[in-house]
């Protein structure tokens, strides 16, 4: 079912409810971004709590502001992959090692088990997983300096 005629609401413990266009209300829906790192705007399903679909939105602009605003407040308490915009150091060129990155959400340090914990997405994009389960993302390598590619091609 589109959210194009339905209506979403939070209750009073906070919990997302999709009440339907037949009036049947899905309390406790969570919402699942179908390609998060892709297009995190495009392709979200409403699963309810025994792991059903009960909506589907194509695209998250096309909702009304209220629903986006709830969408958005409840992936963001969910969702959590900063985004590495340099590089500032490595502890070692072998594995494990520790790195000191700046993402958008300030500096950080992680731990990089093994090359493999560092997967390519695209050609241009990579999905960093730490050693605490963490993923860190680097959406276009040509964004980042000169020194942050050479210590990262190190790992590559």
């Amino acid at each position: 079912m589109s959210l194009a005629a339905c209506q979403l609401k939070r209750d009073a413990y906070g919990r997302l409810i999709l009440i339907s266009e037949n009036g049947k209300h899905h309390v406790g829906v969570t919402p699942v971004r179908a390609f998060p790192i892709a297009a995190p705007d495009e392709g979200l399903s409403l699963i309810n709590d025994e792991g059903h679909e009960v909506g589907w939105v194509d695209r998250i602009a096309d909702l009304p502001a209220a629903s986006r605003e709830l969408l958005a407040e409840d992936l963001a308490s969910r969702e959590f992959i900063p985004e590495i915009s340099r590089l500032i150091g490595v502890s070692s060129f072998a594995c494990p090692s520790v790195w000191q990155v700046t993402t958008d959400r300030g500096q950080a340090e992680l731990t990089l088990k093994g090359e493999e914990d560092i997967r390519r997405l695209s050609p241009n994009r990579l999905l960093i997983a730490d050693a605490h389960g963490i993923q860190y993302l680097i959406r276009d390598l040509s964004q980042l300096d000169r020194a942050s590619r050479k210590l990262l091609d190190r790992f590559l």
